[in-house]
């Protein structure tokens, strides 16, 4: 049976691995099935996932459309989150003001084809308008019966703290995975301590972790890792592909050596639960599509989830403990070795065996 979680202090509940539809945009991950990905909706609703994760920057509009489609009369079955907060239809621009989010919300609800959505998270801070303002905002919309709860992503601290002044989060989703642990140092600790959930994005690393790529892998035209860059991290860049297949198959030999499972076969979904889960005994979202590319076919959902939790023996932790960066506890060290191709001009993450490259931290 698939483990379930909390949002943070609040009453919505959902499984612990969540469905995310970045993907499903068919915009930004080069050619993609729509057919097999809305087929996989329903197979991942069989195998026990209850939580998908959309957003109408996607696209834009493309991937909630799919799943609004998708989940058909399933809707009532699972948890749905959306965001909202950008202007999408011309230059991008971040737009978190209280009309521009009472007025987008209802495109949400129509393209999702439901009545309320359970999760609606402000997708990035928009530094020109109060939080105050968007928390207001917000509130409307939950005392309306549109929304359940709400949140934020990829949001500081500072941010949070400025937002609970004004109302609750129920979560702050932000991107975490073996190579990328900049949350550990400050927004994890801070979201088990206010009773916040924490959702991970990316959890395998946007495919890095999936053993999908190796040193020679080249994306195709439309693909946002062409560039090399996920936020902030050269995740794609040649060096660290290389390091990716090389910690996959070495986290590979390590779970089939050493890993005890119960009731399972041992595969799960994301090579990081151990840190993704942290020890905030919150929410987080190993995603099944988002960013997942090569690791969300159809006809793995039967070996992938709906499982009993894996747990690592004393062995096995010690091995991933060598093979990952970091290990699977909280970094002490701010040294990390580089990953070939990195400048002495990046600045090094204290929670990643990557460098960070100048300017703010994950794009706040």
């Amino acid at each position: 049976m698939m483990e379930q979680r909390r949002f943070g202090d609040t009453d919505l509940v959902s499984s612990a691995l969540g469905f995310g539809t970045w993907e499903m945009s068919t915009t930004e991950y080069g050619h993609i099935d729509v057919d097999e990905a809305s087929a996989a909706v329903g197979a991942a609703i069989d195998n026990g996932i209850t939580l998908f994760d959309t957003a109408e920057a996607y696209g834009p509009y493309h991937s909630e459309e799919i799943l609004g489609c998708a989940l058909g009369a399933r809707r009532k079955e699972v948890v749905l989150v959306t965001k909202v907060g950008f202007k999408v239809d011309g230059t991008p621009a971040r737009d978190s003001t209280r009309e521009w989010v009472l007025a987008r919300t209802e495109g949400c609800l129509q393209r999702l084809n439901t009545d309320w959505i359970d999760l609606l998270l402000i997708h990035w801070p928009d530094h020109d308008t109060p939080f105050a303002e968007t928390m207001g905002a917000l509130e409307e919309l939950k005392t309306a019966g549109k929304i359940r709860h709400y949140g934020v992503s990829n949001f500081t601290v500072e941010m949070m703290e400025e937002c609970e002044r004004h109302g609750h989060l129920a979560t702050n989703q932000v991107g975490y995975h073996l190579f990328d642990r900049r949350m550990e140092a400050q927004v994890l600790p801070y979201c088990l301590e206010q009773g916040i959930g924490f959702m991970a994005y990316g959890t395998l690393g946007f495919g890095l972790l999936t053993g999908a790529f190796t040193p020679d892998t080249t994306f195709e035209e439309g693909d946002w890792r062409s560039a090399g860059d996920a936020f902030n991290l050269p995740l794609f860049e040649q060096g660290a592909l290389s390091q990716g297949a090389a910690l996959y198959r070495a986290i590979e030999n390590a779970r089939r050596a050493r890993w005890e499972v119960r009731g399972a076969t041992g595969y799960r979904v994301g090579a990081g639960p151990p840190c993704a889960v942290g020890g905030a005994g919150r929410h987080t979202q190993p995603v099944g599509t988002r960013g997942e590319r090569g690791c969300c076919r159809l006809e793995a959902y039967g070996r992938r989830a709906g499982r009993d939790r894996p747990h690592l023996c004393r062995g096995g932790r010690a091995d991933l403990r060598r093979c990952a960066p970091g290990g699977i506890e909280k970094r002490r060290s701010a040294h990390a070795p580089a990953v070939a191709g990195c400048t002495p001009a990046t600045r090094l993450s204290p929670q990643s065996g990557l460098r960070e490259k100048p300017g703010r931290p994950l794009g706040f």
